[in-house]
């Protein structure tokens, strides 16, 4: 017999990256261990090389992977079980970018779907800290053509025509698949984006790893993937409001909204068919549900599945989330 499901956390899977940094563990005070530094946490993944493990409770141990094939949509909603089957639709992610992170895009879901069978890769970033200055490549700066960005690119003029932002705590980005962008050095930021792992890397600054090599480049798989238009705001407007849930981002992929909040709160959650993710960005709450307490502090992510419908939260101090689902 299954247990029943309850608000779940995984085990952290950590990154280290060439341009990774130390305030994963500085910051949001998560153990890496003996890495060098940590450019990315994987706070709950389906995808097939890194899945999530559960972390407490009756179901310790258990993959995210099986976990679906046990509940279906019990876990997920029936709307997302019905498209997505046995791959858990998100990936969460915290990334610290101690240098810029290289130029890059991610395809559609009908490029990656026929190149590499794959959804593609639409996300979001939420900046958690900056540092003074912090800037982030999101788009172009000009309409351009495939014929005007290969001759930027070639005569080693990209930089001229892309569009740098600054970025500071409380900043949000969408990036549709197609959107040329790079994470710029001295920001920590959430993201939360479509389970996929495929990055085609148009420029890396001719850096050079450990072993003295460059990374590899995607020079012609990205052609077809990049949106050459220009849009004008990259950056998302809101409103801030404490103490009430604010809408960020609504799409095909996922709805995020955050919530300040310097008190206790419900949450109701039966009028959707979709799981709940809560990424923790500061301070701490606990999770009332069902006669058990559930804590959750910053750097922590928590999956709610589709039969959780209501929930208390409880804090002293205050606390701020994002919360996902599939509309």
């Amino acid at each position: 017999m299954s247990a029943t499901l309850y608000p779940l956390k995984f085990k952290t899977i950590y990154k280290d990256k060439i341009w990774g940094g130390q305030k994963i563990k500085t910051y949001l005070h998560k153990d890496f261990g003996d890495l060098p530094n940590c450019g990315e946490t994987w706070e709950i993944s389906g995808v097939k090389s890194d899945v999530s493990i559960v972390e407490g409770g009756a179901l310790n141990g258990e993959s995210l992977a099986d976990l679906l094939v046990q509940y279906g949509a019990d876990l997920v909603g029936e709307k997302v079980y019905k498209h997505f089957g046995n791959i858990f639709p998100l990936l969460v992610k915290f990334i610290d970018a101690n240098e810029d992170l290289s130029i890059q895009v991610h395809p559609n879901d009908e490029l990656a779907k026929k190149r590499h069978n794959s959804f593609g890769k639409t996300e979001m970033w939420y900046i958690i800290e900056s540092d003074p200055g912090s800037t982030l490549i999101a788009g172009f700066n000009k309409e351009l053509n495939q014929e005007e960005y290969l001759e930027k690119f070639n005569s080693g003029h990209l930089m001229d025509v892309l569009n740098r932002e600054t970025a500071d705590e409380g900043d949000v980005f969408f990036l549709p698949a197609g959107r040329v962008h790079t994470i710029g050095a001295g920001l920590l930021l959430a993201e939360i984006q479509q389970t996929s792992d495929i990055t085609y890397r148009i420029y890396d600054f001719d850096r050079v790893d450990a072993s003295g090599h460059k990374r590899e480049l995607h020079t012609e798989e990205a052609l077809a993937a990049i949106d050459y238009h220009y849009y004008g705001d990259y950056k998302t407007k809101y409103t801030p409001e404490k103490d009430e849930t604010v809408q960020l981002v609504s799409c095909p992929y996922f709805t995020t909204s955050v919530l300040d909040a310097t008190e206790g709160t419900s949450k109701d959650y039966s009028n959707l068919d979709s799981f709940v993710i809560h990424v923790c960005l500061a301070g701490a709450y606990t999770i009332n549900y069902n006669g058990e307490t559930y804590p959750v502090k910053m750097g922590e992510c928590i999956l709610l599945p589709k039969t959780i419908d209501k929930i208390e939260l409880e804090t002293e101090g205050g606390f701020k989330i994002l919360e996902s689902f599939i509309a």
